[in-house]
């Protein structure tokens, strides 16, 4: 079997694109994967095209050495587009291997070790707070803090054991607070001020009082903030019984001293390619959960990541905030990891998510149940994909998760 070729899809999907490769071979079978150049990728399909030319005429089922092959291709640009074109076509690799096996890629990637894996509801509430995307999904804007005790009910009532939020802005003009992604204002000194943390303790107890005492909830402080600033939030904040912080920094000792300032447990890595970045957090102790990025460095490559977090004690909660087709790959990956500990969703979508593959995934109280069909166990509908033609302005509404 050889790899002839690939081409790309793009749905559009409200305030950001779907973008899907199609991995073709010369017998027929071709590997999918899901991938997005809508937060801070742009251009990233001219890579992925460029790098699959390079691995014409072999054999996709070696998904190692092919990987290995291009990692040494962009050796001296590592990370960033490149990796994220790598991990694309590693993961419709392994789709082409599970398909030619007539096995689901959890197989491949040593066994399922369970069959369903536990939720938690991600940007609860945070498209809402934003016109386009609210529109796009079909939901009213969130306005008052009464909105966020009814979406808290509405998470409960779905099922859902857990639910992640960020941070809202509550004075006259209610919205986003993201100066980390240059939206928001406060950038880019990234400094806190004292009626940040009051609004965000008043639309976490909103959460609490709609979602009921058991409801786990996570706070994403993204990179909204320096070490200062974190200290700030978390500090003020750590009374409140949350599940975790999340915070995104490049310094894994500047992290391992707010996870040591605090009682609530950190979850960060989401941003971080490969074994070599991850290596000094793990080292560190940085976190208390580490967060990867299957679309952004592959299934293989995630489980060797999951492997090293292994060995610090350290348990795994994969980033999804995708469509449904990583939902699915993350499904596989979330399934075969002996280290799991939670898997993120996004719940409030735009309605056309259902329709642009062929198997959604299967939701029961908040668990998400693992698909069995060779490879991802999933195809793409690409007529549905071609009904919402890609927008052309990305990154309009909420940030990354």
């Amino acid at each position: 079997m050889k790899i002839t070729g690939c081409e790309t899809l793009h749905c559009g999907a409200g305030w950001r694109n779907f973008s899907f490769l199609k991995l073709q071979t010369d017998e027929g079978l071709t590997g999918i994967a899901e991938y997005n150049e809508s937060y801070g990728s742009k251009g990233l399909t001219g890579v992925i095209e460029a790098l699959v030319s390079a691995v014409v005429g072999l054999d996709p089922r070696a998904h190692e050495p092919i990987s290995q092959q291009l990692y040494q291709m962009t050796r001296q640009a590592p990370g960033g587009s490149n990796q994220q074109a790598i991990a694309a076509i590693e993961n419709a690799m392994m789709d082409i291997a599970g398909k030619a096996l007539n096995v689901p890629v959890h197989q491949l990637l040593g066994g399922a070790v369970r069959d369903r894996m536990k939720l938690y509801w991600s940007h609860c509430g945070t498209y809402l707070m934003n016109d386009s995307a609210s529109e796009a999904i079909g939901l009213d804007r969130m306005q008052t803090l009464d909105d966020v005790v009814a979406l808290g009910r509405r998470v409960k009532k779905s099922g859902y054991k857990a639910l992640k939020t960020n941070i809202f802005l509550w004075d006259r003009n209610p919205g986003l607070y993201m100066p980390g992604f240059a939206r928001g204002g406060g950038g880019p000194e990234l400094n806190v001020e004292k009626s940040i943390i009051d609004g965000l303790r008043e639309q976490l107890e909103a959460f609490r009082d709609g979602a009921g005492p058991d409801m786990g909830i996570h706070l994403d402080l993204n990179f909204n903030c320096k070490i200062e600033g974190y200290l700030q939030i978390t500090r003020a904040l750590d009374d409140l019984g949350l599940t975790w912080f999340e915070i995104d920094m490049y310094d894994p000792a500047g992290l391992r001293h707010i996870r040591n300032s605090i009682g609530t447990p950190v979850a960060s890595c989401e941003s971080l390619y490969g074994l070599r970045e991850f290596r000094p957090f793990f080292e560190h102790h940085s976190m208390d959960v580490a967060i990867i990025d299957l679309p952004w460095n592959g299934a293989w490559q995630s489980m060797k990541i999951a492997a090293m977090a292994e060995a610090y004690e350290i348990n795994c909660a994969p980033h999804n905030f995708y469509g449904h087709l990583s939902t699915i790959m993350s499904a596989h990956l979330c399934a075969a990891l002996p280290n799991f500990r939670i898997m993120e969703i996004d719940v409030d979508d735009v309605p056309w998510k259902d329709d642009i593959v062929t198997y959604v995934p299967e939701i029961e109280d908040g668990y998400l149940k693992l698909p069995q069909g060779p490879g991802w166990g999933v195809e793409l509908n690409e007529d549905a994909i071609r009904e919402h033609p890609p927008i052309g302005t990305q990154n309009s509404a909420a940030g990354n998760s």
